[in-house]
């Protein structure tokens, strides 16, 4: 018996290790997105952030290219004040657009 005692004891171990993994994993993006939310805070006006949040509860996917374009602009200096809804509306339509694949046959 004390060697299935030793066997739970290390499987009991290596589930402690992984949830406490997880946790941090979890500490980390939590940190991110609220270093994320802050810096859009200041780079958006209330109706543009309010938008994008909108957004992110309909396509996650189209959210994070839409942030990960703003941060680029924003790291590049081409963003000057507050972006507008209407700044952002174009930068979700150009994002969302899908691309015509056209094969043609010789």
């Amino acid at each position: 018996m004390t060697e299935l005692e030793g066997l739970k004891e290390q499987k009991l171990e290596e589930l402690k290790q992984k949830l406490a993994q997880q946790q941090a994993e979890e500490e980390k993006r939590l940190q991110a997105e609220q270093k994320i939310d802050s810096l859009l805070k200041m780079l958006l006006s209330p109706s543009a952030k309010s938008r994008l949040k909108n957004v992110k509860l309909v396509n996650q996917d189209l959210y994070w290219n839409t942030v990960q374009q703003l941060l680029l602009l924003y790291r590049a200096g081409r963003i000057k004040g507050a972006i507008s809804e209407e700044e952002v509306k174009s930068i979700l339509k150009r994002l969302s657009q899908k691309r015509e694949i056209k094969i043609k046959r010789k």
